[in-house]
């Protein structure tokens, strides 16, 4: 499959208050074009699935297209690591389809800021804008209900029943084109409404002793030590 290469549109200020957000493809990207805020809310697409950053090089992650067209948005050079490094966003915000290759690819894009931007995540600086996996509706409800995973969404519809709604209404969304551009906004964009959760180092290891065990469970083998990285 053949992908483009992922293009920046920046915002108008960097600083305080601007960000960065990492969306999964070209049609995330023209629908967040839509509502963000040109003035502090840039836009990267990363189209296909990340590559896994972990055993790779600084040149190869250079060379890669999705990679290089991120370290220039972020004004870094792997090749120079003793260059201080000065990010020109406040927040980095990953926002990834709300299903399995979404959750996927999200890991990926924090493996990579664990191994090689580690500072990033220590700063508080990396954050995920869950997008909502279903909406849940009701005539006996004013406003709607929103859930991210499906146990979140067993807890919202017993909530829900347990105040007195009936024939509840559950609509599932399959990417973030298929999220209304008012529903989008108002859940990952809009400062004042949204909720960001901030990326941590023990989400990375959590990730990485997840993606270990895995490897047990198929090959048998004992699992392989990862070298952590503090960049």
């Amino acid at each position: 499959m053949k992908y483009t290469t992922p293009k920046l549109v920046d915002c108008e200020q960097h600083g305080p208050r601007s960000e960065l957000f990492i969306v999964e493809g070209d049609s995330a990207a023209r629908t967040l074009l839509r509502i963000r805020n040109s003035a502090h809310q840039a836009v990267l697409p990363m189209q296909g699935k990340p590559m896994n950053t972990i055993n790779a090089s600084a040149e190869g992650l250079h060379q890669n297209a999705q990679f290089s067209a991120l370290l220039d948005s972020l004004k870094i050079d792997l090749n120079l690591p003793d260059r201080p490094v000065e990010i020109p966003y406040e927040k980095i915000i990953l926002l990834f389809d709300p299903d399995a290759d979404g959750i996927h690819g999200r890991t990926l894009m924090l493996m990579f800021f664990y191994v090689w931007l580690r500072k990033t995540l220590d700063d508080g600086r990396v954050f995920d804008a869950h997008a909502p996996q279903w909406m849940i509706t009701s005539g006996d409800m004013k406003h709607v209900a929103f859930a991210a995973t499906p146990e979140h969404l067993r807890k919202v519809r017993a909530r829900l029943s347990a105040r007195g709604a009936t024939n509840l209404t559950t609509k599932r969304f399959r990417g973030l084109g298929s999220i209304d551009v008012s529903i989008l906004n108002s859940q990952c964009v809009a400062p004042t409404t949204r909720r960001l959760n901030v990326l941590t180092a023990a989400h990375a290891e959590n990730a990485l002793n997840l993606f270990e065990n895995l490897k047990v469970l198929r090959s048998g083998c004992p699992p392989t030590k990862f070298n952590r990285s503090t960049k």
